[in-house]
């Protein structure tokens, strides 16, 4: 589900739970229910659909999410919290809000984000062996954001703030391209041991 609602809307409501979790010391719990609760978003079509569509009623969706935090035990902050979405008619900007809440939280403590692109799922130990290889090469803790990129054919591309890693097959092959088309140079086998 994709939200319309600004990044900086999206902001300003994470900030703003944030500031009242931390004001709770709440801030973990909040964190819990909502990774519970976007574990509930990915495993049931209809929840998503229920939050992302304004067709359904301002009442039906203020009885789903009171239901929803009743049955998951969510902490009164988390609860009225999810209450003001429906209220402002913003539950589809729930996801967006998820995302900008575990951002905000993993930089006020020092964690750095790092998005991998790979060309196919990666395994949970593949995820951990890639935080652990980058946090100890720029330590510092970080979180890691996966997609999954066909296009890439292989490898990966690892993105850190402004910094850029392509070291995917597509790039190579790009380069190895650029190098074969330069070959009438006398210096063909230093071109291509530079691509590899």
């Amino acid at each position: 589900m994709t939200s319309s609602v600004s990044s900086v809307v999206l902001s300003r409501y994470a900030g703003a739970l944030i500031d009242l979790a931390e004001e709770a010391k709440a801030v973990e719990k909040v964190q819990k229910d909502f990774a519970d609760i976007a574990a509930m978003i990915a495993g049931s079509d209809d929840l998503a659909s229920v939050i992302s569509s304004p067709l359904i009623s301002q009442q039906k969706q203020e009885n789903i999410i009171s239901d929803i935090a009743k049955k998951a035990k969510l902490h009164k902050l988390t609860s009225n919290f999810l209450n003001v979405l429906v209220e402002n008619r913003r539950l589809n900007a729930l996801e967006g809000v998820i995302k900008s809440y575990n951002q905000e939280m993993s930089k006020r403590s020092g964690e750095v984000s790092v998005r991998v692109e790979t060309s196919a799922k990666l395994t949970s130990a593949q995820e951990k062996e890639f935080q652990s290889k980058i946090s100890g090469a720029i330590g510092s803790d970080v979180s890691i954001e996966t997609h999954v990129t066909p296009e890439i054919m292989g490898g990966s591309i690892i993105t850190i703030g402004s910094y850029m890693i392509d070291d995917s097959v597509r790039r190579k092959l790009e380069r190895l391209g650029s190098a074969l088309k330069q070959s009438s140079n006398s210096n063909t086998n230093q071109n291509l041991k530079e691509v590899v």
